[in-house]
């Protein structure tokens, strides 16, 4: 007998599933092309992958609702650290403490409002869920930043949706 899915369940398995394919990706990255910059306005490949792991904190401030008296902030991220491998490690403890503070929650508390931003310094109202998605949705784009990155830098781009020139099904 089928039984479905909660909406934070839902959440979770997507979560788990597009965390493997971002890591996919990032393991197939050169790790001597960190710098690679394909424009003078573009992020490095490593700053770039960094973003992984600044959201992942960033989504656990947000889901405790820290922003709801405004930005708890100084406004500088930290630097990434200066290895490749040291930025996958830690985009890896930060998934898995993102995923237990989803846990944490109920049902219920998932679809409870928090504030975020909705724009440059504008707050808003969003659910918890809402919030994880639009991160979720967020690590999406930006890995498929990435991916052009890891072609330009000689890397073999995985399936990620479907076969690549790298990986193809058939």
């Amino acid at each position: 007998m089928a039984t479905t899915k909660t909406p934070k369940e839902q959440f979770l398995d997507a979560y788990e599933r597009e965390h493997q394919t971002t890591m996919k990706v990032l393991r197939a990255y050169p790790p001597d092309q960190a710098d690679l910059r394909p424009h003078p306005r573009c992020k490095t490949a490593k700053e770039l992958a960094w973003i992984f792991v600044l959201e992942r904190g960033l989504g656990t401030m947000g889901l405790k609702n820290v922003f709801a008296s405004g930005n708890p902030g100084s406004g500088q991220a930290p630097p990434p650290p200066p290895e490749w491998a040291d930025v996958l490690a830690a985009l890896e403890k930060e998934h898995g403490e993102f995923a237990e503070v989803v846990r944490s929650y109920s049902d219920e508390e998932f679809q409870e409002r928090i504030r975020f931003f909705t724009g440059p310094g504008t707050l808003g109202d969003w659910t918890r869920a809402e919030f994880a998605w639009f991160l979720l949705h967020d690590q999406i784009h930006h890995r498929g930043q990435l991916s052009i990155y890891l072609r330009i830098a000689g890397g073999k781009v995985p399936s990620i949706y479907g076969p690549s020139g790298d990986e193809p099904w058939f």
